[in-house]
């Protein structure tokens, strides 16, 4: 359970930057290397393998060294085990609307 934590933890600081998450759209289209991504923005090498590291800790990413290169890729069960952990508050609170709904309906009739 707190393996679960830490995991869940890693992956939404991950989320929290907006350039993560640009990474994270780019190299979902196509797995890209950190010197493609870096002359995307306005940042240095550093900055952007700096960014990759904190997904690749979350494991929202994949880096593979290809030659001289290092090649980024999106790892898509990580993805999906962010979507499934939203989905289960998105049941929950799309319940309590639900009962919330059924009680405010049961109070006010419209009258004859």
């Amino acid at each position: 359970m707190v393996e679960q934590e830490i995991y869940l933890n890693n992956m939404f600081h991950a989320l929290a930057d907006s350039t993560r998450r640009d990474i994270l759209a780019r190299v979902g289209r196509m797995e890209q290397s950190i010197g493609d991504l870096a002359r995307a923005y306005s940042m240095s090498f550093a900055a952007i393998a700096k960014h990759i590291d904190v997904l690749v800790r979350a494991q929202l990413v994949r880096k593979q060294r290809r030659g001289k290169y290092q090649v980024v890729s999106l790892n898509p069960e990580a993805v999906g085990a962010a979507q499934e952990h939203l989905e289960r508050y998105a049941m929950n609170w799309n319940q309590r609307f639900d009962q919330l709904e059924h009680i405010l309906t049961s109070y006010h009739k419209p009258a004859l």
